[in-house]
């Protein structure tokens, strides 16, 4: 009964620590970090051609009015400036809570780690005979054409 229980336990120490490691992984923060990007992106483009475009659109083709708020009215057509305003605001927030959520710390954890990420890239160099440009700056032979490289 009591190595059924330890077994157990350790299984779920196990599980955990797998899942640990799955989470902190660098691509996986990568894509989600891209991933949160992308719908705050999508929510301003959003905004943007509901707000702006499609009243111009509509009043360019002679359709009814909008709504009122922070904005011009063109042919019946309301341009929602302040909804849009309001998005860009959104979007700077969003993205400013996501960077000091996820990334600074995720930075420090794989700093720790002896692992650089989000920073720039690593110095390359180029190989003169087949002028692939993805070569370490330690390497004296070309991964593709086996040439020497200075």
């Amino acid at each position: 009964m009591l190595n059924a229980r330890v077994a157990r336990m350790n299984w779920g120490i196990i599980m955990i620590k797998g899942f640990k490691n799955f989470l902190l992984q660098g691509e996986l923060i990568v894509i989600a970090v891209g991933l949160v990007v992308a719908l705050a992106f999508n929510t301003l483009i959003k905004s943007f051609t509901d707000s702006i475009i499609t009243p111009l659109v509509n009043a360019f083709e002679g359709s009814g009015a909008g709504s009122a708020g922070l904005g011009w009215s063109i042919n019946g057509q309301r341009l929602e400036i302040g909804a849009f305003i309001s998005a860009i605001v959104y979007f700077v927030i969003f993205m400013t809570v996501i960077y000091f959520a996820l990334v600074v710390p995720y930075r420090v954890y794989m700093a720790r780690k002896g692992t650089t990420v989000f920073g720039p890239p690593a110095p390359t160099k180029k190989c003169p005979k087949c002028l692939s440009s993805d070569l370490p700056v330690e390497a004296t032979k070309c991964r593709y054409c086996t040439s020497d490289v200075e």
